[in-house]
């Protein structure tokens, strides 16, 4: 008789044991991701206007450099090199060992062999500086800066980025909503190379 009746189940024991099984998952999974591999990034301002604007909430990935190194074109959130305690969100122009040319708003750059590759930049607010800057960049070194050129405070104004102050890409952003999505930065230059080749013979 025993076996058709159904017993009901000790629901106070489940809850417990889902209880402790979210802390542990909490504990040994989210909490190692949300430190050592992403975080959250509010932007402050305007200096990467019209890729990101004020107050947009992006993901940044942490543990991606410490498998690749940072690539012209990617968005980072990096510590300001003039006090490490102040955040900064650019994008990568000029790599380790490349000379970074700046004339009226146009940027060339001497790749470390040798060639010239002036950047296609559709995503910046032009700037029609009078002024030519040239950098060259030693080893860990970077150039960045903002896509809102005129309105920015960046490697024009204080100098190179060392490597050791870079946080990490931006991967990903959540707010707003209707705005959301991965790589939000990305660029790519693959096509604008001003060197030209020898003439056939």
């Amino acid at each position: 008789m025993d076996a058709y009746n159904a017993r009901m189940p000790d629901t106070g024991k489940g809850l417990l044991k889902d209880l402790f099984t979210l802390a542990f998952l909490i504990v040994v999974v989210v909490i190692p991701i949300r430190v050592f591999i992403i975080s959250p990034f509010v932007v402050d301002g305007e200096s990467m206007h019209p890729t990101f604007e004020n107050l947009d909430y992006l993901i940044v990935d942490e543990a991606v450099y410490d498998f690749e190194a940072p690539a012209r074109g990617e968005v980072i959130v990096f510590r300001y090199p003039g006090n490490p305690s102040i955040f900064y969100i650019k994008r990568i122009i000029g790599l380790p060992g490349e000379t970074v040319s700046i004339n009226r708003g146009v940027v060339t750059i001497t790749t470390a062999d040798g060639q010239d590759v002036t950047l296609a930049e559709p995503y910046i607010v032009n700037e029609d500086a009078t002024y030519t800057k040239n950098v060259t960049l030693g080893t860990g070194e970077y150039f960045v800066m903002g896509d809102n050129r005129p309105n920015s405070s960046d490697s024009r104004v204080w100098g190179v980025l060392p490597r050791k102050n870079i946080i990490g890409r931006v991967d990903l952003r959540l707010l707003p909503i209707n705005e959301s999505k991965f790589f939000p930065g990305a660029a790519s230059y693959a096509a604008s190379s001003s060197t030209t080749s020898p003439p056939s013979l």
